[in-house]
């Protein structure tokens, strides 16, 4: 998450899987550009904005989350 003094890395999943941090949950696109991110501690939807290594995540009303993708080096 960028712009974030204690940065947590959230890892979406091709599988539909999400690591947030040392937490595991699940999530969803639905329709009219949302997805459902479901931990065991909370179930949100937030509206997306994709584009090129950046995602911005929105609560419905509410907060923003901006990503910037970091992709892995092969060792």
């Amino acid at each position: 998450m960028s712009g974030a003094e204690n940065q947590t890395v959230w890892e979406f999943s091709g599988n539909g899987s999400v690591l947030v941090g040392e937490v595991r949950g699940r999530y969803k696109f639905g329709d009219q550009d949302r997805i459902k991110i479901q931990t065991p501690s909370a179930t949100t939807v937030y509206l997306v904005k994709l584009s090129s290594d950046q995602l911005v995540l929105q609560e419905l009303g509410g907060s923003k989350l901006e990503f910037t993708r970091v992709r892995e080096t092969p060792r």
